[in-house]
């Protein structure tokens, strides 16, 4: 096993919920070997033509990447993935946050065929296709933006893919309406947290009717104009939103979910050319967030799951802040107790 494939123990939990080999159409070459393939791209960027020979032919693991991803097998495996977190209580719920990235689009991205893609073996379209397909061209050059919902622990819940120059508030509800997280058990998927965070972008009337709705709690601050407008309009302008700087702290969740999305190369910077390519690829970098890590709950104090790299790191800071005020502020001691011996008695 080299550096960035999958280990046993995520293999396992991976593995169940992979397409059955020997179907209609012949049987499929190793899984393991060809995610791992696709995993080193999406880790390092390479073009698929330069995958090392370990991963077998690389025309291989390019149309396995891009068949899941039109027929919607890597959409089926994340739900999969969540379902199971969900199961065992991995998912934070009481703060889902919703944020956007930009990723600067390479070259080799332009110049699809204007011709609508097919999904391989079959007449229909991909699942994710996107006439536009996903690039916007602004004062940078070609860029796409990937919408997203975050849980507090740190990991995406629902992604969505378009150009880069779209606005954030006209895609809150589109995310929102991608989390569905299934139950093991049966029954309805969960749709709803606890409670939604999003910065002044997505401050919008529709944005919070359909979350009165849906009775989602949620922290959105009130932009300037938007504020000095329902204070002009007087009683007709309504009441002031609520806004809780507390809970508004935690919106960092979605920031640092970005950002571990963002390790991954090709998901920085597309290069894929159609945007059910480039959603495949985001979806793998999602599943491998969750497959990588296993949330364990702060010893110190409730909040949210932090990961095994970090829960250490986070208790020694607690217990350092613990031995400071300690030095700052000593115990007092009943020297009478010590001399006594009924001191904790």
């Amino acid at each position: 096993m080299s550096r960035g494939d999958l280990t046993n123990e995520e293999w396992a939990r991976l593995k169940r919920h992979l397409p059955k080999s020997g179907q209609r159409g012949g049987c499929w070459a190793g899984h393991r070997r060809v995610i791992n393939g696709i995993l080193y791209r999406n880790r390092t960027g390479v073009p698929w033509r330069d995958l090392p020979v370990r991963f077998g032919k690389w025309k291989t693991v390019y149309e396995r990447h891009r068949r899941w991803s039109a027929d919607g097998t890597w959409d089926k495996l994340f739900a999969s993935v969540l379902a199971d977190a969900d199961a065992k209580g991995r998912i934070d719920w009481s703060m889902v946050s919703v944020d956007s990235t930009t990723c600067r689009a390479h070259q080799h991205a332009a110049g699809a065929l204007r011709r609508p893609p097919r999904v391989p073996g079959k007449r229909r379209t991909p699942r994710q296709h996107r006439p536009d397909e996903g690039l916007g061209r602004s004062r940078g050059g070609l860029t796409c933006k990937i919408h997203l919902a975050g849980e507090g622990g740190r990991r995406p819940l629902s992604l969505l893919i378009t150009p880069g120059q779209w606005g954030d508030a006209p895609q809150l509800i589109p995310v929102m309406e991608r989390v569905r997280v299934g139950r093991l058990g049966g029954g309805r998927p969960r749709t709803r947290p606890e409670h939604l965070g999003g910065d002044k972008a997505y401050s919008s009337r529709r944005n919070r009717r359909y979350l009165r709705r849906r009775q989602i709690k949620h922290t959105i601050p009130e932009p300037k104009n938007q504020r000095a407008n329902r204070k002009r309009r007087g009683s007709e302008g309504g009441r002031p939103t609520g806004f809780g700087k507390t809970i508004y702290k935690r919106r960092n969740e979605v920031e640092r979910t970005i950002n571990a999305l963002k390790n991954f190369r090709a998901v920085a910077t597309r290069f894929d050319k159609r945007a059910y390519v480039f959603h495949g690829t985001v979806t793998v970098a999602a599943i491998r967030l969750w497959l990588r890590s296993q949330p364990v709950r702060q010893v110190l104090g409730a909040g949210p799951p932090v990961d095994e790299l970090t829960h250490d790191v986070e208790v020694a800071v607690v217990a350092g802040r613990l031995l400071n005020e300690v030095e700052d502020h000593p115990p007092k001691v009943d020297v009478a107790a010590v001399a006594d011996g009924t001191l904790g008695r």
